[in-house]
Parts: structure tokens; sequence; C-alpha cells
């Protein structure tokens, strides 16, 4: 038993010393000093003993971030890697230095921040919805991380209403193109059957929109994962829900000694294996601390250095105050992968050196803003007009997502093609300095180039007073049949587009936008809400007056393409809200209805 004992002291030892070569064995302890075997091999042991705490302790200090796998005794990330093939991770489970912790924490929360706005972001999952209504949704319950909420619910809305078919193939050797459209210009609607979602479909979707977001935000390079210290790197199943509840149970954030102490963070290079972590750590990401360190995980994916260099005024926190929103720049890191403040395209000039930083390449998912209503900023074509019809939709205090199933509804109006083509046509004779009136023999070339053929009365009366105006020929033109060029439309419409738009708002609180009470005293309970739109974008060319005496076509099921043939009935009511002055700034002088009461976007 006592050899036994020995060989395991050895054997402890040999493994502390790692790359060491091991003592060679001897039959029997050495006796020159006089003392018995049996203390010699107990000072033997004794000193093994230290030898392997000693060593054990230096390699911990040393390398902080490789803690040993129990099950293999090996560093967690070579055991990952071991088991994870193709993957390419580095620094599995590591600390963030005092000076990353110091610089994280300041370009977050600022030098000065309330106890009440780390709260907000300390205790805010993500996690759907229960209301079966609204279960593709994801519930806020604290004030402040909407922002982070809803660009991430935009992009899972991408996948579940788009890319339904493309969840269930997920794999470690999964193709490295999270963000690739298989869908082509052509028409496609999605289904509006939410309550038909599964809770793995919906899983695995936010799984792929954390990942997409990421891997922008790493420049599609790579992607950190930043997670909890207590969890470690090896938990999953009830074993990681047990050690989640223990790490968050009195735990807060106050000072960027706690974000050292806590946090715990893992850099990818391959999507594939970042996915599988995800997947892995998405009850880390539902639980309290989920969005900050969702937030925190795409700062550091793009890397903090270049995060402030993104901005136009590094000097401010990105968590505004004093309510604790997440600022503009967060959400545009979420949506195109830079921390820019602004929402135009491209750069802003201002001479004397000063350039101020728009967005610069198109998007997935999109932002419209009630900012822009009020003329406070303009909204880009890059966020107006996004790959898929999603959009974050801004107000002064919170963001929502606004969503179309159909993805023809930013396709161009055939009919405004045509109107473009031959006022270009008109203009090009135009030689009143910009009058609207052009000559005879000029207009005999617009009719010309533009395939026009007018019966002779109608020709004859536009050509009588040897000038033809642009609002008489127009006028014409709409009441002329296509087969002979013009613009008349069978079907009423007169080219208005008519379709269906849906609008998410995930808050859930106890107060009714901090005002309305209940009945009896009580304060009434506000939960996540889908609302269902019905909108019409008349012509641009389209006079107001014309409008309001065209009808509109019934109101049919949402996914019908029936819109040319369907039947003429009254126009529905218009209908107000401040979305849709959001709406307007995409489709402009669109009319809005809907049932119950008016969308909510704070």
């Amino acid at each position: 038993m006592a050899d036994q004992e020995e060989e395991d002291l050895r054997m402890a030892l040999r493994m502390s010393m790692q790359n060491s070569p091991p003592e060679p064995k001897r039959s029997k302890p050495r006796d020159a000093t006089g003392v018995s075997p049996e203390e010699s091999r107990r000072l033997q042991r004794e000193l093994m003993a230290a030898a392997a705490e000693k060593r054990m302790l230096e390699a911990k200090i040393s390398s902080p971030s490789k803690p040993m796998d129990r099950s293999s005794g090996k560093s967690t990330d070579v055991a990952r890697k071991e088991k994870d093939s193709g993957s390419t991770e580095v620094n599995m489970g590591q600390e963030l230095t005092c000076e990353e912790s110091n610089q994280l924490f300041s370009m977050v929360f600022g030098s000065v921040v309330s106890k009440d706005i780390l709260a907000q972001w300390s205790n805010q999952g993500i996690r759907f919805s229960a209301d079966p209504e609204t279960s593709m949704g994801l519930v806020q319950h604290e004030g402040g991380p909407c922002g982070v909420l809803a660009t991430i619910q935009a992009f899972v809305l991408k996948y579940l209403l788009f890319f339904p078919d493309e969840l269930g193939k997920f794999a470690p050797n999964m193709p490295q193109n999270l963000g690739s459209g298989r869908l082509t210009k052509s028409q496609y609607v999605a289904s509006s059957n939410f309550n038909s979602l599964t809770e793995d479909a919906k899983a695995r979707a936010l799984v792929r929109s954390m990942g997409e977001i990421l891997f922008m935000c790493g420049s599609n390079k790579r992607a950190v994962i930043a997670t909890l210290a207590a969890i470690g790197c090896d938990a999953e199943g009830s074993a990681q829900d047990d050690r989640i509840a223990q790490a968050l149970e009195g735990l807060s954030i106050e000072s960027a000694s706690d974000l050292h102490k806590i946090l715990r963070i893992e850099t990818y290079t391959s999507q594939a294996s970042a996915m599988q972590r995800l997947q892995v750590t998405i009850p880390v990401f539902q639980s309290r601390m989920g969005a900050l360190l969702f937030l925190i995980s795409a700062l550091l994916s793009r890397g903090l250095d270049t995060v402030q260099a993104d901005r136009d005024d590094p000097s401010l926190p990105l968590v505004t105050a004093p309510f604790g929103h997440a600022s503009q720049e967060i959400v545009n890191l979420l949506l195109c992968g830079q921390a820019v403040p602004n929402v135009f395209d491209g750069r802003m000039d201002l001479g004397g050196g000063i350039c101020l930083k728009g967005i610069s390449t198109s998007v997935e998912v999109g932002f419209l803003t009630l900012l822009e209503s009020l003329n406070f900023c303009k909204v880009g074509q890059h966020l107006k007009c996004p790959k898929w019809p999603i959009w974050v939709v801004g107000s002064d205090s919170h963001y929502t997502v606004l969503f179309a199933l159909d993805t023809t509804v930013q396709d161009e109006n055939e009919l405004e093609e045509r109107e473009s083509q031959i006022r270009k046509a008109f203009d090009a004779q135009d030689q009143s300095g910009g009058g609207g009136f052009i000559s005879v023999e000029g207009f005999h070339q617009v009719l010309r180039e533009t395939g026009i053929r007018l019966p002779p009365e109608k020709l004859d009366h536009l050509c009588s007073t040897g000038f033809i105006v642009w609002s008489e020929f127009w006028q014409v033109i709409l009441d002329l049949d296509r087969s002979l060029g013009g613009l008349k439309d069978s079907s009423g419409l007169m080219g208005k587009k008519v379709f269906d738009l849906y609008h998410f708002n995930g808050i859930a609180k106890s107060d009714l936008n901090g005002s309305h009470m209940a009945i009896g005293g009580d304060t009434p309970v506000q939960r996540p809400r889908l609302t269902k739109l019905r909108v019409s974008v008349p012509p641009r060319w389209t006079p107001e007056e014309f409008m309001a005496d065209v009808a509109g076509p019934s109101v049919s099921g949402g996914n019908e393409s029936s819109s040319k043939d369907a039947e003429v009935s009254k126009p529905e009511p218009s209908q107000h809200a401040p979305l849709v002055d959001c709406i307007r700034t995409r489709w402009a002088r669109a009319v809005c209805s809907w049932v119950g009461d008016p969308p909510s976007i704070v």
C-alpha cells in the first residue's frame, strides 16, 4: 500500500513538471543518513508533494487562461482543440488585463455612472417571450439594453423568416458564411404562423444571429465570446445551470475591478467552433447578465482601440446618461460591425480636418428613426434599404423592430420606373430653363423615345397652343392605356403599393409608459406586443387630391399576392401613430391602418 502511495505521488510530481524528464525509479529509498526507511519515505513524500504543489501553483499564475481539464489532464484549450476538429481558437477562458478592464468599463459606462444604470445592464437576459403570440420575440424587462436586444431580434427574424430550412442544418462543418443570403431578388413570402416556431428553431436562430453579429464586428476574421469566470469552459447541461446560479448569486458590477474578476473571454477564428461554443453558452446569455455579456463580446470582437477609432467623440460613454440607453454607436456596431455614431451613408467632411463617420457598406438588416421625421438626422440608403425587409426602429428613448414577410416590399414600382423614363425624356427637350414646357417638335421626339402612341384627338389638344406643359401631358399619360405606352391601371390602384408590415415591441414592465394606472389602483402590466399594419403607398408622382379619390383593394389574407386583380373597394381609413412617421421616412406618404391599440415605439 505504501509503495502504491509513493508511486501516486511520483506520478503527481511528473505531471506537475510536464515536460521535465521523470526521476529514475529506485527499488529502495536512500538510507545514507541513518534515518529509518519509514521516516525516509515520509520525508520523501512530503518533499515531492511540496514540489508538485509549488509547480502547479507557478503554472497557474503564469498561464491563468489554461486551466486543467480534469478528465484528460490537459489544458482546456488543448482539450477543446482536440475535441473540436478544424477549430483555431486561442486564449480560451482568458482574463482581461487590469488595463483592458478599466478601458472597457470606462468606454461603456464612463467615469461616473449611477447604480441604477449598472443594475439595468446587469439584469437583462436574452430570452424569448413566453406569450404564444409573441414567442418569436425577445423580451425586455429593464430599460437601457433595448438597443442590443432589438438588433439581435432583427437578425433572429432574418433567420426565422427567410432561412427556416437552414436552421436544422447546424453542424460543426457548416460553411463559414453566416451572413450570406440564399435568396435572390425574386419574390419570397415568409410564413406568418409564428406560433408554429419550435424552441429548437428559435434557439438555433439566436445562435446564428449572435455568431453573425460577432464575426461581423470582428471583420469576419474573429469572434470574442465573453462569459463568467465561475462557470468555466467545460460545464454543460444541469451542471452549467447550477454554476450560473451560483455565479450570479449576489453578483453585482460596480467598477472595472468587478469586470476583471468575473469576465473570461474566448477568441475564435473558426465560425463553426464559435457557433458550437455559443450553443453551449446560450444559458449564460439567457441569464440576467446576458445583454451586457453580448455587448462586451461585440466590443472585444471589434477591438477596444478600433471601437474608439470608429467614434467621432470617444470621450463619451457608449451607454448614455441619464437613463442608460444604448447609444447609436452600439446599435451601429451590431448592425454593420463599426461603432460609428451617424446613420448617413459614408463620411461627411466638415473641413479643417474634421470628418463625421457614417455607414460605409450595405447591411443585412436596417434602421429607421423617428428623429428623421423631426429633421434631426438623415438615414442613408444603406440602413434604409437593407438586404432583408427588417428594420430596427429608434425613438427618443427606445428601440423596437419593424419587418415584412414579403421581400418585394422594397422593390421599385414599375409605374414609377416608367414615370422616370418619360420625365427624363421630357426634361431633355425642355428649353425653358426648367419651366416645365417643351415645343411641339420636342414633344414628338419624346413620344418617339418613350413609345407613347396618343390618339389623334388627344395629340391635337395638347399641341393646339404650340407648346406642351408637363402637368397637362402627365394627366393624359395617367389616363392612357398601358398598351399605348400610358400608365392607366385597370385595377384602380394607379401604381399604389399595398402590403403588410409587422411591428414588435419587446418591452415588458409593470408601469405602462410610466403614467397610466388601471382601475382599482393596480399598475397594469405591459407585455411584448406584435402589431400587423396594412400599408398603402401611392406613387411619388400622384397628387394628394387624386389619391384621396382612388379606391384601395379589399383587405385580404396576409400571403395572398393579388394586388392588381383585387376587388376594388373603399380605401382603408388612415390611422396615425409615431411609428407611421418612421415608416414614412422609408415610404413617403404611406397610409397605415391596424386593428386595436396603436403600435408603440416607446
